[in-house]
C-alpha cells in the first residue's frame, strides 16, 4: 500500500496528475471569477433598484453569500461520496440557475424571485470557493501553501475582467430588452456554463477520490459538516485556520457590497464602480502566490496575523474615505481585498495541515458554510448601519472586527500541533 502521496513526491504519476488538477482548476478559476465579479458589481444596486430601499440594498449580496454557504452543505455531501468533479459541478450549475433567476427578477421587478436567484447564484461562489481545496489534495507538503495559492490566483483574471464588463453590458441588455442592471448576470451565466464544462472534461481522474485511493482510504468518507466541525474541533491548527478565514471573510464582505451603493450614493458612474469593485479584486487574489510562498515559508500563523493586520488598516482608511469615488476608497478597497487573500490562503492551508484525508471533504464544507453564514449576517448588517449610521461606522466596525484574528492566535497561542511551517508539515 502507497503512503500518502502528497508526502511521497515520488510516487509514478502523482506528481504528474497534481500538475494537470492546478492547470485545470486555474482555468475553470478564471471562466468562474468571471461569473462573480461581473454579478458582484451591480448586485447592491440592482437591490435598491428593485426594493426601492437602500436598508434593503446589502441583501441581494447577502443572499448570494448566504446561498454559497448553504450549498457547500449538499457540496460536502456529495465530495465526500463522489468525488471533488461532482460537487464542483454541482455549484456552478446551480450558480446559472441562479443568474437566469436574477435576470427574470429585474425583467418583472420581483425583490423576492431576486433574494432566492441570489442564494442560487451563490453556487459559484462555493464551487470557487472549494476549488482551492482540491488544489491541496495531491499537493506535497511543502507546496501545500503554493498550489493552493495559484488556484487563489487565477480568480484574478476573471475577477478583474468581470466588473469591467459592467459598463459594456449596457448595450447587450439593451440589445436583449432586459434592464441594464441585469445585463452583467447574462455574462455571468456565461462564465459559470464555461467553468463547469471545463472541470466536466478536464477534471479527471478526480483528485480527492485519487488520494484516497493512494492511501488506501477506500471507505466511504462522511460528508456531515457536524462531522467536519467536530473534526476541526479536535485540531487546534484547524480551530485557527477556521476562524481566520471566517473572520476575514466577514470583514471583507460586509465592506465590499456596501462599496458600490456608497460610491453610487455620490454621483459615481458604473463604469468608476466597476473599476474600484476590480482593484479590490486585484488585491483579493493577484497577489495570492507570494501569499501561498510566504505560508509555506514562515507558515499559516503568522500570515493569518498579517493578514488580519491588513484589514484593520484598510477599515479605518475605508472610515475616512467621502461618498462617491475617491483614491482614497480605491486604495482602502485593494487593501481590503489583500488582507483577505492573507487570511483565505494561511487559514485554508492551517485547515489543510490539520486534517486527514478521509475528513478533508466535510471538514471543507464546514469552514466554508461558517464562512459564508457569518459573512452573510455581515453583508445584512452592513446594509443596516449604512442606511442608520452611515459608510464610516462600517470601515471602523471591520476594523474592529478583523482584531479577532490575533486575539484568537493569542488565546491558543499555548495549544499542542499547531502548524507553523512547512517543517511540521510531515507528522
Amino acid at each position: 500500500m502507497l503512503t500518502d502521496p502528497a508526502a511521497d513526491p515520488s510516487t509514478p504519476g502523482v506528481a504528474a496528475l497534481q500538475r494537470r488538477t492546478v492547470a485545470t482548476l486555474v482555468g475553470s478559476q478564471v471562466l468562474g471569477g468571471v461569473g462573480l465579479a461581473t454579478g458582484f458589481a451591480v448586485g447592491s444596486i440592482l437591490a435598491e433598484e428593485i426594493s426601492g430601499s437602500a436598508k434593503f440594498a446589502g441583501l441581494g449580496g447577502t443572499f448570494q453569500v448566504l446561498g454559497g454557504a448553504l450549498i457547500a452543505i449538499p457540496m460536502a455531501a456529495l465530495m465526500a461520496r463522489s468525488g471533488r468533479r461532482p460537487g464542483l459541478l454541482l455549484g456552478y450549475a446551480l450558480a446559472c440557475l441562479g443568474a437566469i433567476g436574477i435576470v427574470l427578477s429585474g425583467v418583472v421587478g420581483s425583490f423576492a424571485l431576486l433574494l432566492v436567484a441570489s442564494a442560487l447564484f451563490g453556487g459559484g461562489a462555493a464551487a470557487n470557493s472549494q476549488a482551492r481545496f482540491a488544489a491541496a489534495d495531491l499537493a506535497e507538503p511543502r507546496h501545500r501553501g503554493r498550489d493552493l495559492s495559484m488556484v487563489v490566483w487565477a480568480t484574478t483574471i476573471g475577477s478583474v475582467l468581470g466588473p469591467n464588463l459592467v459598463g459594456p453590458s449596457e448595450p447587450m441588455a439593451r440589445a436583449l430588452g432586459i434592464p441594464v442592471l441585469t445585463g452583467p448576470f447574462v455574462l455571468s451565466l456565461v462564465g459559470f456554463a464555461l467553468g463547469g464544462l471545463l472541470l466536466a472534461v478536464l477534471l479527471r481522474p478526480d483528485p480527492l477520490l485519487t488520494a484516497r485511493q493512494v492511501r488506501g482510504e477506500l471507505t466511504t468518507a462522511r460528508g456531515s459538516v457536524l462531522h467536519g466541525l467536530r473534526a476541526v474541533r479536535r485540531h487546534p491548527g484547524a480551530v485557527l485556520g477556521l476562524t481566520t478565514m471566517t473572520v476575514g471573510h466577514v470583514v471583507m464582505v460586509s465592506v465590499m457590497v456596501m462599496t458600490p451603493l456608497h460610491m453610487h450614493h455620490g454621483g459615481a458612474a458604473l463604469e468608476l464602480i466597476g473599476f474600484v469593485i476590480s482593484v479590490h479584486v486585484l488585491g483579493m487574489f493577484a497577489f495570492s502566490p507570494l501569499t501561498g510562498l510566504a505560508v509555506d515559508r514562515w507558515g499559516g500563523r503568522r500570515v493569518a496575523l498579517a493578514g488580519a493586520a491588513v484589514q484593520v488598516a484598510a477599515g479605518l482608511l475605508a472610515a475616512t474615505t467621502p461618498t462617491g469615488a475617491s483614491t482614497s476608497l480605491t486604495v482602502a478597497l485593494f487593501l481590503l481585498g489583500l488582507g483577505w487573500s492573507g487570511t483565505l490562503v494561511s487559514g485554508s492551508t492551517l485547515l489543510v495541515d490539520a486534517l486527514s484525508v478521509s475528513d478533508r471533504a466535510s471538514s471543507q464544507g464546514a469552514a466554508d458554510l461558517s464562512m459564508g453564514l457569518v459573512a452573510a449576517t455581515g453583508g445584512a448588517l452592513a446594509g443596516v448601519v449604512i442606511d442608520v449610521a452611515g459608510y464610516d461606522v462600517l470601515g471602523l466596525g471591520a476594523a474592529v472586527l478583523a482584531l479577532a484574528v490575533p486575539v484568537t492566535a493569542v488565546l491558543t497561542r499555548d495549544a499542542a500541533h499547531w502548524t507553523d511551517g512547512p517543517e511540521d508539515r510531515n507528522h
